[in-house]
Parts: C-alpha cells; structure tokens; sequence
C-alpha cells in the first residue's frame, strides 16, 4: 500500500501538474504511477521531467542511459525503478536479458558502455567518492569529461527517483522486477 497517495487520474493531480501528465500520456502512452506521485508537487515533477529533457538531449544514447538506470536501482533495491526500466530497456532501448542482468550488476557485454556502466554502479556505491584511477578508467574508455558529467547527473537522477519510490512504497505499474538483494 503506497504510503504517499498517487492521484488516480490526471484529473484528480494538481491543477499545475495536469498539462506536465498529459504531456508525459502524450510520449508514453500512459501517466506511469511514478509520474503521478509526483505531480502531488508539481514544482518537483518539473524539476524532473526537465532534468530528464536535458539529459535526454545530452551525448549518452538510450541504451546506455537504461543501463546505468538499472545498474542505480539494483544498487538501491527499487523495485519501482527496476521493474520499470526492464520494461524500457528491452521495449524502448532494445536492450536483451542478459544485457540487463549485466547491467544489474555493473557490467555491460558492450564494451565501451560497460566502463559507463561500472563508472556509474562506483557513483552510487561510494557516494561520488571515486579515485583517479576510476576516473582514468572511463576516461580510457572513451568518454570525455562532459560525458562523465552526465554519467554521474543519470547516477543522482535515478537516486532520486529511487528514493522515492522507496519513501512512497509506489505501487508498481510494470511487470515487477525484484532486486537480488531484496529477494
């Protein structure tokens, strides 16, 4: 039972968040329940639907965005944001089940995003306290500094939406995938 209320339409958000809800039914089809929660401040379903925008239009591509996604949420037990991304990894970014099983674990089988992958699992892990060598390591990799940038602004988007759907135990609204650590 969700422990924050989730509106159960578009109509019952508040009236700042209704256009913002539609215009996420627009892209996905659906106003997922996280989005939903959200809106119960649209002043933070805003702030994350911008970022989401923004890093949408930056130099990682979907795939690896997805990976990274999964690789944070596992580290976080979310259900919520494992579930979901399974669901967008494989339908959005055409992601393959052992892809995404890497990916929980901070791998990729793609080499140059394993290093994203495994730089972003470190973010998260160590609470942004990585060392040179890990640092060098993506760098090696191919990613420049805008790029390790927006590899650890993905690593704080997905905390956040972590966190809160932690915090508001959101009902999952994907085909449900548990964390390892939580099964």
């Amino acid at each position: 039972m969700p422990r924050i209320p989730t509106p159960e339409t578009i109509s019952a958000a508040p009236g700042a968040s209704q256009p913002m809800l539609r215009a996420v039914e627009k892209q996905l089809g659906v106003a997922p329940n996280l989005f939903r929660l959200i809106s119960n401040s649209p002043a933070a379903l805003e702030g994350y639907r911008g970022m989401s925008a923004a890093l949408s239009k930056g130099r990682l591509p979907a795939p690896t965005r997805e990976r990274i996604a999964l690789a944070v949420a596992e580290i976080n037990e979310c259900t919520y944001c494992l579930s979901a991304h399974t669901y967008l990894g494989k339908n959005l970014a055409g992601l393959d089940d052992a892809e995404m099983a890497a990916n929980r674990e901070g791998r990729s089988n793609d080499s140059m995003a394993a290093a994203a992958v495994h730089f972003a699992a470190k973010v998260a892990r160590e609470r942004g306290h990585v060392g040179e060598a890990d640092l060098e390591a993506v760098r090696r990799a191919g990613y420049d500094d805008a790029q390790i940038i927006e590899i650890v602004q993905h690593v704080a988007l997905n905390v956040w939406t972590n966190y809160i759907n932690k915090v508001a135990d959101t009902e999952v609204d994907f085909p449900v995938v548990q964390a390892r650590q939580a099964a």
